[in-house]
């Protein structure tokens, strides 16, 4: 995929690893929107700011007729609540479920048929290690984030006839403000930014970023006693 003639669009770029990937996409000379609640919030010179909540179905109705055409969209907008599956509030646990598979797939839905009306293009869906392996901690985030995987996998067969490439971006912890609590070895997401763009532009379909990716879709292949060796 050429990026120096690409049209995108990123949720979620007003901060963290969105406004990595928009920050990576400019460089290259993409034209970028930016997705953010508040638009007024976007401070990267170059990108153009789009009003865009992909939890709420009319503000990406509005976001779809407002843009023109696109043939990028990169789903990154997230929530990361912290919720236990047993003991959390079900509302936190709903927002996960809201905002990475629902939300992720109105986007999708509102987005492709522009990208498929302009000859096609590629659509990147940010996922995580966490789609693979789940911890009590953060059960709902990974629920959702699997979830999520499951449907970038039906979308990428749906939307391969109209010429349509979905990838799915894996990776471990990034220093970004989500996970700013978190005491662990965490990238650079500039540089994760940079990996994530390079497969696009090389058509991956799936993009494994840092060693943690990787160890987690390796113990797939091992079972439950691989991937959870505290279980008796």
């Amino acid at each position: 995929m050429d990026l120096s003639t690409s049209s995108a669009l990123v949720t979620g770029a007003n901060r963290g690893f969105g406004r990595a990937l928009a920050a990576e996409l400019l460089s290259r000379g993409a034209t970028v929107y930016a997705g953010a609640r508040n638009p007024d919030h976007v401070d990267l010179p170059g990108a153009k700011p789009i009003a865009l909540d992909i939890t709420d179905p009319a503000s990406v109705a509005a976001a779809a007729e407002a843009i023109g055409d696109v043939n990028l969209l990169i789903n990154n907008a997230g929530s990361s609540t912290g919720a236990d599956l047993l003991a959390a509030d079900l509302d936190d646990i709903r927002l996960e479920m809201d905002t990475h598979y629902f939300g992720t797939l109105s986007v999708v839905r509102g987005f492709a048929p522009k990208i498929a009306a302009g000859g096609g293009g590629a659509i990147l869906n940010i996922l995580s290690g966490l789609s693979w392996v789940s911890f009590p901690e953060l059960g709902a985030y990974s629920a959702a984030k699997s979830a999520e995987w499951s449907l970038t996998n039906a979308l990428r067969l749906q939307l391969a006839d109209q010429g349509i490439r979905v990838s799915a971006l894996h990776v471990g912890y990034m220093d970004t403000d989500m996970v700013r609590s978190v005491d662990a070895e965490k990238s650079d997401p500039a540089d994760i930014a940079r990996i994530a763009v390079d497969g696009i532009a090389a058509g991956a379909y799936e993009i494994l970023a840092d060693s943690a990716a990787r160890r987690a879709q390796a113990a797939l292949a091992g079972g439950v006693s691989v991937l959870y060796p505290q279980l008796p």
